[in-house]
């Protein structure tokens, strides 16, 4: 049974920083990409940070780059991202999600048309 458990979330203050983890179970982390994706109430998923089966090749959105760094850690099954200089408008729960991968290369899309495994999420309140 594959299994994508986030953890790491929790309340932090505006400039703040947090590192969240995926660790996955049943999966064979070398065989995917990993999506990191957030979700605030009353808005559209938003695909933030992607990362490819060996790292070399990464994609951050907009919204957080040059504050978010992803990584991972095949050896551990488990995929980061540390999140710096977060903002109020940062709140929101946060996904992992592992897509099965043909070559090095990932999206952030919300959908994708190959085998995508999701995590239950961890919440992430940035407040004073």
């Amino acid at each position: 049974q594959v299994k994508l458990v986030e953890s790491g979330g929790g309340l932090v203050q505006p400039g703040g920083t947090l590192k969240l983890s995926c660790a996955a179970s049943g999966l064979n982390l070398n065989d995917y990409a990993m999506v990191w994706f957030r979700q605030a109430p009353g808005k559209e998923r938003e695909g933030l940070s992607c990362i490819s089966i060996s790292g070399a090749r990464t994609q951050y959105a907009a919204s957080v780059e040059g504050r978010f760094t992803i990584s991972r850690d095949n050896a551990k099954n488990t995929v980061y991202l540390q999140m710096n200089s977060l903002k109020p408008e940062d709140t929101a729960v946060y996904y992992c999600a592992a897509d099965l991968a043909v070559a090095d290369i990932c999206v952030m899309s919300s959908v994708v048309p190959g085998e995508r495994y999701w995590g239950q999420g961890t919440q992430v309140t940035v407040s004073s």
